[in-house]
C-alpha cells in the first residue's frame, strides 16, 4: 500500500495547505508523518475490524478500515472552501479512489 500517495493526493485537494508546505520545505516532512500515521490507523483499525467480525474476508476488512483511517485523517487536515471552478467529488469518484488504493484480497 502506498500510503503515501494516499497522502499526497488529500493533501493536492487542498491547494493552499499544498502550496504552504511546499514554500516552507515541509511537503516531505509532512508526508512522512501523515503516511505513518495513516498507516498505523489503518493497521489498527484492520485488527479491531478482524477481532468485531471474525471469519468476515480479509480484503474486506481491509477496504473497511482503510476507509475509517483515511476518514480520521482527512478529519484532522484543515479543510479549504472549494474554488468555484470545483465540482465537488461524486461517490462514484471517491469509490475509485478508494479502489484504487485497497489492497487485493
Amino acid at each position: 500500500m502506498q500510503y503515501k500517495t494516499i497522502v499526497l493526493e488529500l493533501i493536492q485537494d487542498r491547494p493552499e495547505l499544498h502550496r504552504r508546505l511546499q514554500a516552507e520545505r515541509m511537503l516531505i516532512p509532512t508526508l512522512d508523518l501523515f503516511a505513518s500515521e495513516l498507516k498505523a490507523s489503518h493497521d489498527e483499525w484492520k485488527d479491531r475490524l478482524s477481532r468485531a467480525k471474525p471469519g468476515s474476508e480479509q480484503g474486506q476488512i481491509a477496504g473497511e478500515a482503510l476507509e475509517i483511517a483515511l476518514k480520521e485523517l482527512e478529519g484532522r487536515l484543515p479543510s479549504e472552501p472549494p474554488r468555484p471552478d470545483q465540482e465537488e467529488p461524486s461517490l462514484d469518484e471517491a469509490m475509485r479512489f478508494l479502489r484504487r488504493h485497497t489492497p487485493p484480497a
